[in-house]
């Protein structure tokens, strides 16, 4: 029998080879599920299936307690084996002398650790009911546990007491005064340590005062705190600590010698503490912070390291340092931006980064996937540039003054010291630095008494020139990681080992965000005017995505080398417009013309005639309109002559004398005769021709041209039950007094008027 995790379990051979059931039963049992197999057999070598003591029926159950007597002792004897674990905060209290105020021995340690651990489990059966029920039943029996500890003692060789009550004894003495009730009274042990936490506590307070003490102040601080010399009290709390609180059993109080403070001090994790309390942020960043552990990547372009620095050597003129901002690959370690300054301010940041875009752009590369910066002069880029998803797919913030956490840093000390620029240049280091990164100054015995000077200083464009190369030398040189870039450098894994899922380059946001803006506006329905340039709307299209009755856009652009933009684009607000062409303009002088003039003029022309081409095709798709208010016309009577009489101000009658006339036009004859008349003219002319020579010249008169004449149509009369005919005729008689004459003496010279009257009704 034997223990599979916390089951008290017995082996197929055990159970069929002794006779407790057959063969044949077993095999049924197993497959009906009537046993529970808490462990196949099969696989390694004296692997056998084992079957869990208390699913066995009745029968069986009674004959495995035949065979093997004392079951309850060997199921709780396993259920302790199964349970037991080493106490390593027991290893870690015998072990440290502050806290036992001992040096014990190697083997007292481990006899103390494992009688904690066995008491350990000996408590943890006790506080779970259902298991020791299971055990030992309804109560928890110590003579039984007990034995089991006497048994355990052969297996890991505790101390414990085996008498039952001494043993209840120790367990509630462990409960109560923990590891510190294990140890021999022959060491002259309190079950009370002599330096508690409380103790502990105002000791490392005393240690963090701002004016940081030594070990010997101190003990000096708190002999005077327990003699009543001065007052400690927690900050935070406002609490008084009193030193009442700080005496042994007999009233005496607790004297901590040189040793003991030493030991208090030189805690790791109090240390830890002070470094916190005591150092700056900076140096407990540098010193105490614990740094990520990370392993470099595979493509290039995956992620950009960003960081400022300052030039080693200092400027002749202002004997200050030139500001620099670098932007490197993470994998080739190239320097893909680099930007000059006087001052470290965000058009630093913004120049390196132009710059890096620029060489991506130059050689077709897509966007780097990752970038990680510093908070410093990255405010303003934080909900645009540097929003994660707007250019880059990811962005880390890493934390000011520690250098472990941004490669950058790493980079820029590697290429100072132990690569190009140490290499290059004389001077490289500070006053304070040591061996060779020493940099000689001479003091200068000044008002101030802080003034050093180097011994040589250069100009700014020196300075920068320098740094270039230095850089270009730095990407050129043979990669660090030789292991996995055999033979290569810098520059090969950045050409060769570029990340195949990038981002295509956007030009427009980046314009948009890192680029210079001018606000200007569409001029002349064509051109914008940015830095001091003309640039063509790319087609007259775009007029239509502006908004109403505003022609004021802002343009943004990437400066080049020499900061003149190349490509232009236009927004209105945050919606995009279009990309502009630059105008170039030719010689206006015929005579002077080269071939390339010849080529700006007919550019400029197509320019022109596109822009006809989309106002005539505007004017043809737009309808011609003209406009009238509708006219009310009385019914016609069909037993008499049709009378119709105008309505609304466009049938009033004309003045006498209309304006520009120069003569008095005859009377205006009624609506009806003015239908006869129009009926009469079309009746005489017997062509175009004859009309254009002025026979029927009161056509014009009269207004019956497209634009004046108005619909003839036909509505139903429901009074009288048929159709009655209408003519909208000219707002204002215009006529002349030759084409009236004329019409007059056409109707003088007609045969039969009735006939003709009759002939113009039925035209109509």
């Amino acid at each position: 029998m034997e223990y599979y995790g916390n089951t008290l379990c017995i082996s197929a051979p055990e159970l069929v080879g002794n006779g407790i059931m057959s063969q044949s039963n077993y095999q049924k049992m197993v497959t009906r599920g009537r046993i529970d197999v808490a462990r196949r057999g099969g696989g390694a070598s004296g692997c056998t299936a084992l079957i869990a003591v208390d699913s066995l029926p009745t029968k069986y159950l009674d004959k495995v307690k035949e065979q093997f007597p004392g079951g309850p002792e060997v199921r709780l004897q396993g259920w302790v084996t199964s349970n037991y674990e080493v106490d390593q905060r027991a290893i870690a209290f015998f072990s440290n002398p502050r806290q036992t105020n001992l040096d014990l021995t190697p083997e007292k340690i481990q006899e103390y650790v494992v009688n904690a651990s066995v008491l350990n489990c000996c408590i943890k059966l006790y506080d779970r009911a259902s298991s020791y029920r299971k055990l030992m039943g309804e109560k928890y029996d110590w003579n039984m546990m007990t034995g089991v500890v006497k048994i355990l003692k052969d297996v890991y060789h505790h101390t414990l007491p085996e008498s039952t009550l001494r043993f209840r004894k120790k367990v509630n003495e462990y409960r109560q005064g923990g590891y510190a009730a294990l140890i021999s009274g022959k060491f002259g042990n309190q079950n009370k340590r002599k330096v508690d936490l409380k103790l502990e506590k105002l000791v490392l307070g005393l240690w963090c005062l701002p004016n940081k003490p030594y070990g010997a102040q101190v003990r000096d601080l708190y002999e005077s705190f327990l003699c009543g010399e001065l007052d400690a009290y927690d900050v935070k709390t406002g609490e008084l600590f009193s030193p009442n609180d700080f005496t042994d059993k007999n009233g005496e109080p607790i004297t901590l010698s040189d040793t003991t403070i030493r030991n208090i001090l030189n805690k790791p994790s109090n240390r830890a503490i002070w470094d916190k309390s005591q150092l700056s942020w900076a140096s407990f960043m540098h010193e105490s912070m614990p740094h990520m552990h990370r392993h470099a990547g595979e493509y290039s372009l995956s992620q950009i390291t960003m960081d400022d620095v300052d030039l080693t050597r200092k400027l002749r003129d202002t004997k200050l340092r030139v500001k620099a901002y670098y932007a490197y690959d993470s994998v080739s370690q190239c320097v893909l931006g680099a930007s000059y300054s006087r001052n470290k301010d965000p058009q630093l940041v913004r120049e390196c980064f132009r710059e890096m875009f620029r060489l991506i752009a130059k050689h077709g590369w897509g966007i780097p996937a990752g970038i990680e910066v510093e908070n410093h002069l990255m405010t303003e880029y934080k909900y645009s540039l540097l929003q994660e998803g707007t250019v880059f797919a990811h962005v880390r913030y890493c934390a000011p003054l520690n250098s472990q956490e941004k490669q950058a840093e790493t980079l820029n000390g590697a290429k100072k010291k132990k690569s190009v620029i140490h290499r290059n240049h004389t001077g490289i280091g500070r006053f304070y630095g040591k061996w060779q990164w020493r940099a000689e100054a001479r003091k200068v015995s000044d008002a101030s008494n802080d003034t050093w000077e180097d011994k040589e200083y250069f100009s700014f464009e020196e300075l920068v020139a320098d740094d270039r190369r230095d850089n270009y030398e730095w990407n050129h040189a043979l990669h660090p990681d030789q292991k996995r870039f055999k033979g290569m450098t810098r520059w090969d894994v950045l050409m060769e080992r570029i990340n195949p899922n990038l981002r295509p380059y956007d030009e427009i946001t980046l314009a948009r965000y890192i680029g210079e803006k001018v606000e200007t506006s569409v001029r002349r329905n064509s051109t914008v005017r940015v830095a001091y340039e003309d640039w063509w709307l790319s087609s007259y299209e775009v007029l239509e995505k502006l908004a109403p009755n505003n022609y004021k856009v802002t343009a943004y652009y990437l400066p080049d080398e020499d900061g003149k933009p190349q490509n232009v684009y236009i927004f209105q607000g945050d919606r995009y417009i279009d990309q502009v062409e630059r105008v170039e303009t030719y010689n206006r002088v015929m005579a002077e013309q080269t071939d390339d003039d010849k080529r700006k003029f007919y550019r400029q022309q197509k320019k022109v005639r596109q822009f006809m081409k989309f106002v005539n095709k505007g004017v043809e798709e737009t309808p011609t309109i003209g406009i009238q208010k509708k006219l009310n016309l009385n019914h016609i009577d069909n037993e008499t002559e049709t009378e119709i009489t105008p309505q609304g101000p466009a049938m009033q009658e004309a003045p006498k004398e209309p304006p520009g006339m120069g003569a008095v036009a005859p009377d205006v004859p009624d609506e009806a005769e003015r239908v006869l008349q129009h009926a009469v003219c079309r009746q005489a002319r017997p062509n175009a021709k004859e009309r254009q020579q002025g026979i029927c010249k009161n056509e014009r008169s009269f207004g019956t041209d497209k634009k004046n004449l108005g619909t003839v149509g036909k509505d139903a009369d429901r009074t009288n039950g048929r159709p009655f005919m209408h003519e909208t005729v000219p707002k204002t008689p215009m006529g002349e007094d030759e084409a009236l004459s004329g019409i007059l003496a056409l109707m003088e010279d007609s045969p039969d008027e009735a006939t003709l009257r009759a002939q113009a009704i039925a035209d109509i």
